[in-house]
């Protein structure tokens, strides 16, 4: 039996204790199995505990290996695609429905943080960074929209106002969102999954699925045992592999990279950010960065298409840094991590059913921490035989990757290259 640790990152370094979970070896039988222990698989076991379901969830590797545990750490509001690109390609009900989900995550994160005790560094407020006057207009625009969906935490800022927010002279304005913020967001799934045991949920760690018997009961099975459900909730996004071939079709991993400083002076920490907000750029190739609670700086971005681990990822991500901050030039990097996120080819979270009761959400597309919590609610209450807000996302439509599965990693790659270059010229 293969056990898997935790990748040599800033939050596995500073994580919680958490107890042991064997990998499963038994055969079992419960209302629900869940395949994955990230942010979706958790959201969803702690909302049909609350319920009265028995859950047992399946983790190939450790709670919160994947993106839930190595992302930005942001908590940001609606999807990968915004609102008005739903309104556009779905009907207006399904958008209606869709749109007023948008900001829903946020307030889950938080009400789950508060009600079960989380210790995860959680931060109010989260700014939008523009650098031309054309996203700046976008920023207009985004706040009419969310605004037209009762999103209201919301404030334009002008040249003068976000350089009260973050020390860097390269931005025209910006947006903040005081709904949205920061969080550890490893000891958030550490968290969740101890309010997951808390309620009578089994987590088995070190358990990849390796094949699903579909019917009704469905059997998901491990190396060394298996789980009979009347429900199967696939959860694995970006590290599902092939379990289930129809969700690999229409998704890419995607791989980003982070780093992290040495912990800051405080004082330097507190010209960077003075409110510890976090931030994140407008351009299509985005780059993001908040303090920890031991004020180190975290930064990421870039894409890496087909998710491939970088040789050298400092060598890619510190000179964005040093972009906007110039004035962290002498300052050491002691953490350098990639995590891997699914993309879809409409950036919006592919959700649905296959058969009678094998159901699934994947393809966040960088957009996870909050629309994960949402998902959890929207599958618990589909399990439940309330599918109005589920169908709503099911009834987008999604397409395969042209090219498949050969060649939709360098035709994304040749996609984003031209916007990056849009991005450079400020087109």
């Amino acid at each position: 039996m293969t056990h898997t640790p935790y990748p040599s990152s800033y939050y596995a370094a500073s994580a919680n204790s958490a107890p042991p979970r064997p990998a499963l070896d038994e055969n079992k039988s419960v209302d629900v199995c869940i395949i994955g222990a990230g942010y979706t698989g958790l959201s969803t076991a702690l909302f049909l505990l609350e319920q009265g379901f028995t859950v047992t969830v399946l983790e190939a590797a450790r709670v919160g290996f994947g993106a839930s545990g190595r992302n930005g750490g942001q908590i940001v509001n609606s999807y990968s695609r915004d609102i008005d690109s739903i309104e556009a390609s779905a009907g207006p009900e399904e958008a209606r429905l869709i749109g007023s989900m948008a900001f829903e995550g946020a307030r889950i994160i938080r009400e789950r943080v508060q009600r079960y005790g989380i210790a995860c560094d959680l931060k109010d407020g989260g700014v939008f960074a523009a650098f031309t006057s054309k996203q700046m207009k976008h920023l207009e625009s985004q706040k009419a929209l969310w605004e037209r969906y009762g999103h209201r935490q919301l404030e334009l800022l002008d040249e003068q106002g976000i350089r009260q927010v973050v020390d860097c002279d390269r931005y025209v304005g910006g947006m903040l969102d005081m709904s949205g913020g920061h969080i550890h967001p490893l000891n958030l799934a550490l968290g969740e999954a101890a309010a997951v045991e808390s309620l009578g949920g089994v987590i088995h760690e070190h358990s990849p699925a390796i094949r699903i018997d579909r019917g009704t009961p469905a059997v998901v099975h491990t190396e060394r045992g298996s789980v009979t459900a009347r429900f199967v909730v696939v959860a694995g996004n970006a590290y599902l592999g092939n379990l289930v071939p129809e969700l690999a079709a229409k998704s890419m991993p995607c791989g980003t990279q982070v780093i992290t400083t040495e912990p800051l002076d405080e004082s330097l920490a507190a010209r960077l950010l003075p409110q510890d907000y976090c931030v994140e750029d407008c351009n299509y190739l985005l780059d993001y960065y908040r303090l920890s609670a031991d004020r180190r700086l975290i930064y990421g971005g870039g894409v890496v298409y087909g998710a491939r681990d970088p040789a050298d990822i400092e060598a890619i991500i510190r000179p964005k840094m040093l972009k906007t901050f110039p004035q962290l030039r002498d300052v050491k990097i002691e953490y350098a991590w990639t995590g891997n996120f699914l993309l879809t080819l409409s950036r919006l979270p592919q959700v649905g059913r296959i058969g009678d009761n094998l159901y699934y959400s994947q393809g966040c597309s960088g957009h996870g921490v909050t629309y994960t919590h949402l998902a959890g609610k929207v599958l618990a209450e589909a399990l439940r035989g309330q599918a109005e807000r589920f169908d709503a996302f099911a009834s987008l439509p999604h397409y395969p990757f042209p090219g498949g599965q050969s060649l939709r990693a360098p035709l994304s790659a040749l996609g984003a290259m031209y916007y990056g270059l849009r991005d450079k010229l400020g087109i």
